[in-house]
């Protein structure tokens, strides 16, 4: 599978590191390194490998390798599409800091009915939480977030103030690749990223109507 743009390129010198987790060269707050860390853990999951070719001016172009499958795969039928998401009233804090994918999550969320503040860091989501907290129900946050305040540190804090509130958490790290004390190896209420809205949607709902 090979990919090419025409942008900038990348320059010779950071070829050798844009693979590594939180290496960027977009200014604070514009990006946090993990995009590309995330593909290449993904990749070699499935025993395959990157190449980059990119030269400055001239765009770059990433070769992805991946093993083929011998012999025929099994026909099997459809699956059941799974039920409808119940709709709710609740109130959400939605704390992630790619733009795209929380305007995504916060349509879904409120096409079923629910109250969305938003915020694209932990530093901006403690001051929404400080003005709404009172009305909020639900902390869904991702885990890895630029400005010093991760996900697990918002949760913390938010829960030293409310113990009670409910949190779902997001990342597209897998459980091994947070460590060993990651809280996610205990905790039902955490997503993998990506995700279907629906499959969020339906995580949402349980996690309110949990005990």
């Amino acid at each position: 599978l090979s990919i090419t743009d025409t942008g900038f390129g990348i320059p010779r010198e950071h070829l050798s590191h844009i693979f590594e987790p939180f290496f960027t060269t977009k200014d604070v707050g514009k990006g946090t390194g993990l995009g590309l860390a995330t593909v290449f853990g993904i990749v070699e999951q499935h025993h395959g490998w990157i190449e980059v070719k990119s030269q400055v001016n001239s765009g770059t172009t990433f070769h992805v390798y991946l093993p083929r499958v011998t012999g025929k795969a099994a026909l099997s039928e459809e699956p059941p599409l799974p039920p409808e998401p119940r709709r709710g009233a609740e109130t959400i804090l939605l704390v992630e800091d790619e733009d795209s994918l929380r305007r995504l999550l916060r349509t879904a969320l409120e096409r079923y009915g629910y109250r969305v503040f938003e915020a694209a860091s932990g530093v901006a989501a403690l001051s929404v939480w400080h003005e709404h907290a009172s009305a909020i129900d639900l902390l869904v946050t991702d885990m890895v977030m630029p400005g010093g305040v991760g996900g697990r540190e918002l949760a913390d804090r938010i829960h030293s103030e409310r113990p009670g509130l409910k949190v779902i958490y997001c990342s597209g790290y897998t459980d091994a690749m947070l460590g060993e004390d990651s809280l996610l190896r205990s905790n039902v209420n955490f997503l993998e990223k990506p995700f279907a809205p629906r499959k969020f949607l339906r995580q949402v709902r349980e996690c309110l109507d949990a005990r």
